[in-house]
């Protein structure tokens, strides 16, 4: 973050300082009073559950010179109505003072491999600062904006939604100059109200686009290859996929899984064509290659002949690959899921030369009416996929079972599910583990990799 005084951050936010307003906060926000960078700024955001303005006090202790909150606390504060309006405010006024590229991603699946893999890319060209983990909400996202200060050249956004206008708010706080939408899938299908309204929701990205700017469309998608009408005059459109035909594109032109499941990629972009090693596991690791190269191309940047040989994955828990000492394989995918990227991590899983494959699977949350059947779905697609066994934990995901028939079974909980499995692996085998982050399946693998 830029040097800021209190005083100056009570002007851009329309709030009021109590205390010293001369105190400059020098490094960035955080809302966890155990996570303060000396010099910075503690945001209080008074919760359902938490009140950070319990934790002044910690953050304080941490480093923390100055605060935002609701109300005065024991330290110099900028008091204002409405914290998370203004943490927005104070991000969009820092950005205003920086010379940074905004690239905005988002996505029903894939948005933090591509954010991921775009700012390993953008590392090799100038100071690159993107969300970490999934920081992609009102809070997550200005958050992300006020790490970055005067040397930063490129800021990579990844944007969430659950329902429509969410995207719009977040492209107010960092308008780009860059944006994609990778696909329109049924996450947050229960709270959207329909995968047509996903669409409108996610779309708004192009639509807040800073004057002059590129949108990046899934040429594969059908309902986002759809959005360039919604594209501003004067904007320009990249494509990437399978189906991008345009001189400016990123096409797929073919891809093979090495022993691994990891994906070899030929990709062409203009008159060129060449081949880069993605080391993420699935054939759809293609697509989210193509689509970071693509948001390359959308900066003006080289991309024909762009390696990603050299990436190294650095957000966990997203078919993230263990090996244990006997042998067996376990993916760890367990940060989140929907019934497409539960698909695309089977797809992984079936690539893998395994003896035998398993499939961990919990509940995928905020599906809507639709859940059960969207569950039998999946189960059934396991099955035709060879899945060896397919476990399904907890009773929001019998559907599962239900639908891989013979190869699938319910179990209660993790623990039953690790006993299964403590008697089936073999050397040789390999799992998935995966589910939304409330059936915390992450326990199956931490338990999984134990000596």
């Amino acid at each position: 973050m830029i040097p800021l005084s209190l005083a100056a951050i009570a002007q851009a936010v329309g709030g009021v300082v109590h205390g010293d307003g001369d105190v400059v906060v020098t490094a960035p926000a955080t809302l966890d009073s155990r996570a303060v960078t000396p010099g910075g700024l503690f945001v209080a955001l008074a919760g359902e559950r938490v009140d950070g303005h319990d934790f002044v006090g910690a953050a304080l202790q941490g480093g923390a010179v100055a605060v935002l909150a609701s109300r005065p606390v024991e330290a110099p504060t900028v008091v204002v109505d409405d914290v998370t309006d203004a943490l927005g405010r104070l991000a969009r006024h820092v950005l205003d003072l920086l010379d940074v590229q905004v690239v905005a991603l988002t996505g029903s699946q894939g948005k933090t491999s591509v954010k991921d893999l775009l700012a390993h890319l953008l590392g090799r060209v100038g100071p690159t600062v993107a969300t970490a983990g999934n920081y992609n909400n009102e809070l997550g996202v200005p958050l992300t904006v006020l790490r970055a200060d005067l040397a930063t050249r490129y800021l990579v956004v990844e944007m969430g939604a659950r329902g429509i206008g969410h995207v719009a708010r977040l492209c107010r706080v960092a308008p780009p100059h860059v944006s994609t939408v990778l696909n329109v899938g049924s996450a947050h299908v229960g709270e959207f109200g329909s995968v047509d309204n996903i669409a409108i929701g996610k779309g708004e990205i192009v639509e807040g686009l800073r004057p002059g700017g590129t949108a990046v469309l899934n040429a594969d998608d059908v309902r986002v290859d759809a959005m360039e009408p919604r594209v501003p005059a004067g904007c320009e459109v990249v494509r990437f996929g399978r189906a991008a035909q345009g001189p400016d594109d990123v096409r797929v032109v073919d891809v093979t899984l090495d022993a691994h499941g990891e994906p070899d990629v030929v990709l062409e972009h203009g008159s060129e064509r060449w081949t880069t090693h993605v080391p993420l596991l699935g054939v759809h690791q293609a697509s989210n290659a193509a689509a970071a190269l693509a948001l390359l191309a959308g900066l003006g940047l080289p991309v024909a002949g762009t390696s990603l040989d050299d990436y190294a994955p650095a957000t966990a828990q997203r078919l993230e690959r263990h090996e244990r000492a006997d042998g067996v394989v376990v993916l760890d995918d367990s940060y989140n899921a929907n019934p497409e990227s539960v698909r695309a991590a089977l797809e992984a899983l079936s690539g893998l030369g395994a003896q035998r494959r398993v499939a961990v699977l919990g509940e995928m949350l905020e599906l809507g009416a639709d859940a059960h059947a969207r569950h039998v779905e999946v189960g059934r697609a396991a099955a035709e996929l060879g899945t060896s066994l397919v476990v399904a934990v907890g009773d929001g995901a019998r559907g599962i079972a239900e639908g891989a028939g013979d190869v699938g079974l319910a179990v209660p909980d993790v623990d039953v599910a690790l006993d299964t499995l403590r008697a089936w692996l073999s050397p040789g085998d390999a799992v998935l583990v995966k589910a939304s982050r409330g059936a915390r399946l992450e326990r199956v693998t931490t338990r999984l990799l134990e000596p």
